[in-house]
């Protein structure tokens, strides 16, 4: 059976690159056998700040878009975010999302496909593993670091290199064998 991987775009700005880079990032994973990626667009999910009365540990959630979103995410076996770094940090709407569930994060694996200037992202990469593991989410220690991604991108669509296709690879080769050992830890 195909680990169902949520592949989640973090930044919901206008003129986002992120849009280009998920959808390459999707078609890359369709070309691996052992996922089913899941298309997830933050901008519309377009959750407010958090806004329930009760913390997500309890998960009796009041509003609509909630219970959507705790959906979308307890589906996944995995995930990937492909998140910008803004202000050496990840995205205001990816610490959101991250907050407004709690259990339904537990046991998963996450890959991390980052990008920005100079550094790929990843000063905003470390940042948001911290978060993670408190959630009990396994962050990958291998990523997808595309610096300077705007220069990469032609026409609306993200153009790769040899270097960042390796480490695709890589990311994904790990992401199936951690979805495997922590499934048992989801009841699956």
């Amino acid at each position: 059976m195909a680990i169902k991987l949520n592949v989640i775009v973090c930044s919901t700005r206008p003129g986002r690159i992120g849009l280009p880079v998920a959808r390459w990032f999707e078609s890359a994973v369709k070309k691996d056998s052992r996922f089913e990626p899941v298309f997830v667009d933050l901008a519309e999910v377009n959750l407010p700040v958090y806004d329930e009365p009760r913390h997500p540990a309890m998960q009796q959630y009041e509003h609509a878009h909630t219970k959507a979103w705790s959906q979308i995410v307890k589906s996944a076996d995995a995930y990937a975010f492909v998140m910008p770094e803004y202000n050496y940090f990840p995205s205001a709407s990816l610490i959101n999302a991250l907050t407004y569930v709690f259990k339904e994060w537990h046991y998963k694996a996450a890959g991390l496909v980052s990008y920005g200037g100079v550094s790929g992202g990843l000063r905003a990469a470390q940042a948001v593993k911290l978060m993670l593991t408190a959630m009990k989410v396994m962050p990958l220690p291998e990523g997808v670091p595309i610096p300077f991604a705007a220069k990469q991108i032609e026409n609306g669509v993200f153009k790769s290199n040899e270097l960042i296709d390796a480490s695709v690879k890589t990311m994904l080769d790990e992401l199936a064998k951690w979805s495997g050992a922590l499934a048992p830890l989801q009841g699956k």
